[in-house]
């Protein structure tokens, strides 16, 4: 899509993080915003910082793995401003934990909110573009929809989900000539608050009886990681917006971190081994 001025976008998780720099990205192409968040005085904030700048921009809380909230979300974009240009499924949570030790309520909740999320957007977006004739729908995956690193189960696995998912609609969209266009954003390390707000609100019967230390320890691990290293979540915003001008479907913060992806598929062909070392 080329010319995004005056048009709408609606990004989920959109009050911080990587949705606040996308949000911030668009209303600097001239966009009308959409911000969902579940964090309530986040999301207050974010729309006070675009009203301040003249943008016009209206905010919902929204629960993305409620298929009925997101439809909800849907209705009133539609009633507010009569159109949807650009989703971005972006809310998503993480807890840090190896895979056999992690209680199936934290499987479901994880699964749900970043993968069933994105399903739901598209489910209830998709006809509202389709109808009008123009549209993007993007969700953010991961590097960890690129290659599964340990001790991260259930989001790998819904990030994988993700990327799956974007990809075939992609070539649906693609093969029935439809005017909407898909792409899927796998970021590396971004300075974002995704393990704090993970542990915020995770649900309560998924806790542990321990109370989540060792899990809250790693979370915090990395969460400093994330503060120190990471990118910032407006230049994330700012490739996003050019992958969506330019029509790319991947959009990778760091590229470099694609080689290991490229690496596990050339042992896989080579040999049939995961890192390319056989074990005994």
């Amino acid at each position: 899509m080329k010319n995004l001025n005056g048009k709408v976008a609606v990004i989920t998780g959109g009050a911080s993080g990587i949705g606040l720099g996308m949000a911030r990205a668009f209303a600097g192409a001239g966009m009308h915003l959409v911000i969902a968040d579940l964090d309530d005085a986040a999301r207050t904030a974010a729309l006070a910082e675009f009203h301040a700048a003249g943008i016009k921009a209206i905010g919902q809380r929204c629960d993305v793995s409620s298929q009925e909230q997101v439809q909800a979300l849907a209705r009133m974009t539609m009633d507010n401003f009569g159109g949807v240009h650009v989703l971005c499924n972006n809310a998503g949570v993480g807890i840090p934990t190896a895979t056999h030790p992690m209680k199936l309520a934290d499987w479901r909740w994880i699964i749900d909110v970043d993968l069933y999320g994105p399903i739901y957007g598209i489910d209830a977006f998709l006809p509202i573009m389709e109808a009008q004739g123009e549209g993007h729908i993007n969700a953010t995956s991961s590097m960890a929809g690129l290659f599964a690193s340990g001790f991260m189960g259930a989001y790998n696995v819904a990030k994988h989900g993700v990327v799956a998912l974007m990809a075939t609609l992609a070539r649906d969209l693609a093969g029935r000539k439809s005017a909407v266009t898909a792409s899927v954003l796998c970021p590396g390390p971004i300075n974002t608050n995704i393990s704090r707000h993970s542990v915020a609100y995770r649900p309560g019967h998924a806790k542990p009886a321990a109370d989540g230390v060792s899990v809250g320890q790693a979370a915090k691990g990395i969460q400093k990681l994330l503060e120190e290293q990471g990118m910032d979540p407006d230049e994330v915003g700012r490739i996003v917006l050019d992958a969506i001008h330019t029509g790319r479907f991947w959009i990778l913060t760091h590229p470099d971190m694609a080689k290991i992806a490229v690496k596990q598929t050339a042992a896989m062909a080579a040999d049939g081994s995961l890192t390319g070392v056989r074990r005994g």
